[in-house]
């Protein structure tokens, strides 16, 4: 009985390797996903003439946020990069951590202050201050400067 042999190629080798990485791939995208999906709270922020919504995280922070809303606040201009909105009670802080790529856009909580950071132009995460989510269509409606009345609650 004579056995053929067979050589190792470089093409058998690299065939061999890739169903090597994508048969665990292929396997797991069969199984039903584990985790549970978190549906995202929209929000709708009014102020002048401004309209826009935002998405916000999913995190204790801004879960206790979606839970005062409605609410009718003052909204202004603070510094060259933000407008603030002081809210009547202070957040939870709960699970809060040191976060990155900060953006324009942001919605945040900053909670030395007790108050909500709409950002308009860069900024650094600092100690006390946790994202609560983004404006949807960017930042432009922030631009408008002066301080007025604020309506945000639940988008429908």
């Amino acid at each position: 009985m004579t056995r053929d042999i067979v050589t190792p190629t470089r093409r058998r080798l690299l065939a061999a390797g890739a169903a090597g990485v994508l048969a665990p791939t292929l396997a797991g995208a069969q199984r039903p996903p584990v985790a549970k999906e978190t549906a995202l709270m929209q929000v709708h922020f009014a102020f002048a003439d401004q309209r826009f919504s935002a998405t916000l995280e999913d995190n204790p922070t801004a879960r206790d946020f979606a839970a005062l809303l409605p609410l009718d606040l003052t909204i202004e201009d603070y510094s060259t990069n933000e407008k603030i909105s002081y809210l009547p009670r202070k957040l939870t802080m709960e699970g809060a951590r040191p976060f990155g790529h900060e953006a324009p856009g942001d919605i945040c909580y900053y909670a030395p202050w007790g108050n909500l950071a709409l950002y308009h132009a860069g900024y650094r995460h600092s100690s006390g201050l946790v994202r609560l989510g983004r404006l949807d269509a960017g930042f432009a409606p922030l631009l408008k400067r002066g301080t007025f009345p604020l309506r945000v609650e639940r988008q429908a």
